[in-house]
């Protein structure tokens, strides 16, 4: 994945299956995953997934009747594995400007994955910008 992509946010019904009718309709439409996950609560699961094109993915989950779906822009920066803390440091600066996130996840190449609100985006993206000044280059 060149681009950051998009958050692809899926509701599913809670049920055996559920998860492989989703990953074969995007497999179909040839919409690969590039990290997420699902979290089920009570009758209902909730996945999120990063995907190159959201409009497409989108489209496949509507023409297979899998449930509502709809994709955003993610905030996508690094962390620091061998520093213990970095995800409260950044989440802290996230917090302290304001930004409160919605969905955190990594994708597979190790990246951390943000998605916050529209009216939040800005001041994640300066955050994380002042963030990536800060690391350590190596």
């Amino acid at each position: 994945m060149s681009a950051p992509g998009q958050d692809l946010r899926v509701e599913l019904p809670h049920r055996p299956g559920a998860l492989a009718d989703l990953g074969e309709a995007l497999g179909d439409a040839g919409v690969s995953l590039e990290g997420g996950g699902v979290v089920a609560h009570g009758e209902w699961a909730v996945a999120h997934y990063l995907v190159d094109d959201g409009a497409a993915a989108v489209a496949a989950v509507a023409s297979a009747g899998l449930g509502r779906a709809v994709a955003r822009d993610v905030i996508m920066t690094r962390l620091d594995q061998d520093a213990p803390g970095q995800l409260g440091t950044l989440a802290r600066q996230l917090g302290d400007a304001g930004v409160n996130v919605e969905v955190q996840y990594s994708d597979h190449d190790g990246n951390l994955v943000l998605v916050v609100a529209d009216d939040d985006v800005t001041a994640c993206r300066d955050v994380v910008g002042r963030w990536e000044r800060g690391l350590p280059r190596g």
